[in-house]
């Protein structure tokens, strides 16, 4: 079969998801963050996901990144039930199929900026075959560091990086594995104006090009608006936003 990645195919299911539900025990108090949450992606399509400060985004992002298990519903990625996989089978997908970009970057501290973008295609190849792949995955990584103005950064450790650096080191991280949807939780949250501006376009640029399915949980309505659609999640369930975005 043809892949279709790095095409914008809207009619291909990359994620599918059914009631999906999700309870923590707080104290001696059980409460149910998400109650039953639908949702669609298909192939290419960019999804921004608003709400106020606890109301279950990064929960719901967590269950689509296979981070976390729902307590009921169903979750189809690239057309395979995951909620009964095992725990090696969902951190194999998780690798192959979703890339995590993180608000506060998540890189380690003692690897410098290449290695760290090399890191996921290091966990799936494994040592065995490392040997044998690790020049195109290296080669891969400093491509994506390169298209994203870090060519001259490559040996600086993240405490050598600006904030903004950092992100686009975490966004290379995410895409080197090439998979087929990219999960971002407040990827400009912890930085300025004009950075926030520079690391969403250049998010969005490298999304189209690879043929992503992206979502997007942020607080920000102007990065929101950049997307195909936003959804807002409300009382534990996702729904179309019905006032302005700036009220989240």
């Amino acid at each position: 079969m043809e892949s279709t990645r790095g095409q914008r195919t809207t009619d291909r299911p990359v994620v599918q998801a059914r009631g999906l539900c999700r309870t923590f025990k707080v104290g001696e108090e059980e409460v149910r963050v998400l109650q039953g949450v639908d949702l669609d992606l298909t192939a290419g399509e960019s999804v921004a996901i608003m709400g106020r400060s606890g109301s279950g985004k990064s929960t719901l992002l967590h269950l689509l990144g296979l981070l976390d298990r729902p307590d009921e519903g169903t979750l189809e990625i690239e057309g395979r039930e995951t909620t009964l996989l095992s725990r090696s089978e969902r951190c194999r997908t998780r690798n192959r199929e979703v890339g995590f970009v993180f608000q506060f970057y998540h890189l380690l501290p003692e690897l410098d900026a290449l290695h760290n973008a090399v890191l996921p295609r290091m966990i799936d190849v494994g040592p065995g075959r490392w040997a044998r792949e690790s020049g195109a995955a290296f080669k891969e990584a400093k491509s994506l560091l390169t298209d994203l103005g870090l060519e001259e950064r490559l040996s600086h450790r993240p405490g050598q990086l600006s904030g903004g650096e950092r992100q686009r080191v975490a966004l290379a991280r995410a895409l080197v594995s090439r998979p087929s949807m990219l999960l971002c939780d407040e990827p400009t949250g912890n930085l300025d104006e004009s950075t926030s501006e520079v690391i969403a376009n250049q998010l969005f640029r490298l999304a189209r090009e690879h043929g992503l399915t992206v979502v997007l949980v942020t607080h920000d309505a102007l990065l929101a608006e950049q997307a195909d659609r936003t959804l807002v999640l409300q009382q534990g369930v996702l729904t179309r936003p019905v006032k302005p975005l700036e009220w989240l």
